[in-house]
């Protein structure tokens, strides 16, 4: 059984009323009781370097890593706040995220996942953010 499947997903961020629309490729793999989300985000800013980003999904959290360009962790757990960081070629801070809500509904690699959170730099409250995740079979070009 091939346990790595090329998957295609879509995140739809809100955050102070702009709403961020992101369909990419990516790869997903389960490894213990988790499933794995990996994909590489669009080159941003005057470097344009490449940033990789991974999501770990388990039944009760959700954590974020993200390589290259941008060197960040979040967590998210329900009515927790968890620290994490953010690191880029022009800044580095601390970070904490505190999750008002988590829905995952997975079915095998695929599904939706659904989280809202605080999100907090240096212990202050930088903004509110909601964001959705749809997981679903890549599609063949």
């Amino acid at each position: 059984m091939n346990d790595r499947q090329q998957v295609s997903i879509r995140l739809h961020s809100l955050h102070a009323g702009e709403n961020t629309v992101q369909e990419l490729p990516a790869e997903a793999f389960a490894k213990g009781n988790a499933l794995y989300i990996r994909y590489t985000e669009p080159a941003l800013g005057p470097h344009q370097g490449e940033t990789r980003a991974m999501l770990k999904l388990t039944e009760d959290e959700l954590k974020l890593i993200r390589h290259g360009e941008v060197e960040s962790e979040q967590a998210f757990q329900l009515g927790q706040r968890l620290p994490g960081y953010y690191r880029s070629p022009f800044t580095s801070f601390k970070l904490s995220t505190h999750t008002q809500r988590l829905e995952l509904e997975l079915e095998g690699m695929f599904g939706r996942v659904a989280w809202a959170y605080d999100l907090y730099v240096f212990d202050e409250l930088s903004g509110h953010f909601s964001i959705s995740l749809t997981i679903q079979e890549a599609h063949e070009s």
